[in-house]
């Protein structure tokens, strides 16, 4: 799962990324309302974590703000303010939950399982697409009830692949997806080919089909039509 963090505590920023790292989460941060806001109009995320009261404006409207590009991006407000008024607020404009600080870093990513859940899995603990089962708890895939031993990357692309299937997917959005903010000291999208043929021969070799549908000049495509 691909995750925005925007906290302008340095010391939190670095506890919640290093934490939902370790996790098996890709993290972007944003210590500003601006850089925040940039990520959000440029990039795609799976969920974002947003502090209300950043230095140089007001995390509510970067709930907004991902509402308008990002309308499927699931969202958590993070805050230290206990104000009913402000959590009430957030969730009117969309945010998906509310922590208030301090909070524990367990209980934060039991919430953002729950949104993952609720928003990409209409509430379920698997997603399934004809013969392959996904687990996102625990980083399984499944193909005719065979469990494939995939990279975290191939499970990460095999995720997002399945969660956007029957659209083409530019080879560009893939790498963003699979790398973060560390997609600048990548030299070439060549390993995003890699990872593909990796993932399809893996499914391949354990009974499946190929859903995946190279669009020459453009991207992918996991269909089955």
């Amino acid at each position: 799962m691909k995750i925005l963090v925007v906290e302008d505590e340095e010391e939190l920023l670095d506890s919640i990324s290093t934490y939902l790292t370790k996790e098996g989460y890709l993290c972007e941060r944003a210590s500003t309302y601006t850089t925040a806001n940039q990520k959000i109009i440029m990039f795609s995320y799976d969920c974002c974590l947003i502090d209300i009261g950043l230095p140089d404006g007001n995390g509510l409207k970067l709930i907004k703000k991902l509402k308008q590009y990002q309308p499927n991006t699931g969202s958590i407000i993070i805050s230290a303010r206990h104000s009913l008024d402000d959590k009430v607020q957030g969730l009117d404009i969309g945010a998906d939950d509310y922590l208030t600080k301090p909070f524990h870093l367990q209980e934060l990513n039991a919430r953002l399982k729950s949104v993952f859940r609720r928003r990409m899995q209409q509430g379920n603990s698997v997603i399934c697409f004809e013969e392959i089962k996904l687990v996102p708890d625990t980083f399984e895939a499944y193909v005719h009830e065979k469990l494939l031993q995939l990279t975290k990357k191939e499970f990460d692309l095999l995720l997002y692949l399945i969660n956007n299937r029957n659209r083409v997917i530019p080879k560009q959005n893939l790498a963003e997806h699979l790398w973060g903010d560390y997609i600048d000291e990548v030299g070439s999208l060549d390993f995003v080919y890699t990872h593909i043929k990796n993932l399809r021969k893996k499914i391949l070799e354990s009974g499946g089909k190929d859903y995946l549908k190279t669009i020459y000049g453009v991207g992918y495509k996991f269909t089955n039509a």
